[in-house]
């Protein structure tokens, strides 16, 4: 590779954000970020929730560089450096005759490269984003750096950057196995059904705060693992189980299954919160309403309609077992946490609007004649809420990462590799 050549070779990437079922909490080895125990996730929808991140790679390039949200921020972390470090050390040769672009292996170590990454929806707030943001990295610089590793194998580089990051590599439902091995290698992802394996299921979150959580998912975690009697007991006797448990209930589509260990191991999550010292609150009062409601509804019913899950943070992620029962949550939802008579209806419920139009709801006039729930016998004791839900994401199980043809799309300029 001549030092003169002046080229810039760009890849982008779309890498979807995973809610867990089964919940990852706690680490045996902080540095390779080895778990305590299996985990099970759903791969949303990239089109609704998603990580758009721009990698570049050219011999004018001085250092390595990231831009976040519009906002340069520092590379120097180790979890950034241990995938850059990981990505490069498997890098293979280039060459693009007709861009004049000729990459040796040899010569990825010397490379600076330049990432610009966009998540469209809020970071640190309990949505994953750290998950799609860390896959989506990986993803794009291994297609940049014509790695050969399968997904699973790239997993276990993602897993290094954020754990959760390595479940975002597959689309459907995912399982990250835990591993036994001390230097990480068989701690990886690995998909248990694809994204049309269970296409009737409908999901629908609730956006409680979109502000970054006071105490973050790693000292959260460590803080649990120190202190938590229960976490022990949860990662021993009670997940090993129910991982099995829940992989059956996806494979046969048992949405009653799916729902109660869904909701148990959500709520056995935020009790070993509660279970550390200091205690850690990532629900709030409206998080706490958004189960209750779920839960009167699902007794009220010969077999559950919806499962909720709550990671790190107060925003609720319902999962409905069909679209009939989608838009039937979403009335309920509306019902109870109203949007203002000034919103926008369309900024309010946004993601899949098909979902609005099921339930019948054209606008806030129909939101506000929504007929009280049946399950509510006492009409002295329905409350509303307007203002507690910033707003809905209607949304589905989606596919995993995949590259960006379409040059309008990526984050930074084709010619000078810095943002556009």
């Amino acid at each position: 590779m001549a030092a003169e050549e002046d080229w810039v070779k760009i890849v982008t990437a779309k890498t979807p954000t995973n809610i867990a079922v089964i919940k990852y909490w706690g680490k045996r080895d902080e540095t390779l970020i080895l778990p305590i125990n299996d985990s099970i996730s759903v791969t949303l929808d990239p089109n609704h929730l998603c990580t758009t991140t721009t990698v570049a790679v050219s011999p004018t390039f001085v250092e390595d560089r990231m831009w976040l949200n519009g906002k340069e921020i520092s590379l120097a972390g180790e979890r950034y450096q241990n995938c850059l470090r990981e990505i490069r050390k498997r890098a293979s040769d280039v060459e693009e005759e007709e861009k004049g672009i000729k990459i040796a292996k040899k010569d990825w170590q010397n490379l600076h490269v330049h990432i610009a990454s966009f998540n469209n929806f809020p970071t640190a707030a309990g949505l994953a984003s750290s998950a799609a943001g860390l896959a989506c990295l990986v993803f794009a610089l291994a297609k940049l750096m014509n790695v050969k590793e399968d997904q699973g194998q790239l997993s276990t580089i993602a897993r290094q950057g954020s754990g959760s990051a390595c479940r975002s590599l597959y689309g459907g439902f995912v399982k990250w196995i835990m591993g036994k091995n001390e230097d990480g290698r068989d701690s990886l992802a690995v998909q248990v059904a694809d994204e049309k394996h269970w296409d009737d299921l409908v999901i629908l979150i609730a956006v409680v705060c979109s502000r970054q959580k006071e105490t973050s998912s790693t000292s959260g975690m460590r803080e649990s693992v120190e202190t938590s009697l229960l976490l022990k007991h949860r990662a021993q006797e009670i997940v090993p189980k129910r991982t099995l448990q829940m992989e059956e209930a996806i494979k046969n589509k048992d949405f009653s299954s799916f729902s109660r260990l869904a909701c148990a191991d959500s709520n056995q999550f935020h009790a070993v919160c509660l279970d550390t010292t200091p205690p850690i609150f990532y629900m709030n009062d409206t998080s706490h309403k958004i189960i209750s409601i779920v839960e009167k509804w699902n007794r009220s019913e010969e077999t559950p309609q919806v499962a909720y899950t709550f990671d790190a943070g107060p925003n609720a992620v319902l999962i409905a077992r069909d679209r009939k029962a989608a838009s039937l949550l979403l009335q309920r939802m509306l019902f109870h946490f109203p949007p203002g008579a000034e919103t926008d209806l369309n900024s309010y419920v946004i993601g899949d609007k098909s979902i609005l139009q099921d339930a019948g709801i054209k606008n806030i006039k129909d939101v506000e004649s929504l007929p009280n729930p049946p399950e509510l016998k006492d009409a002295n004791s329905i409350q509303k809420h307007p203002g507690d839900v910033s707003y809905f994401i209607c949304t589905r199980p989606g596919q995993g990462p995949t590259v960006l043809s379409d040059e309008s799309q990526s984050l930074l300029n084709p010619e000078t590799g810095l943002p556009k």
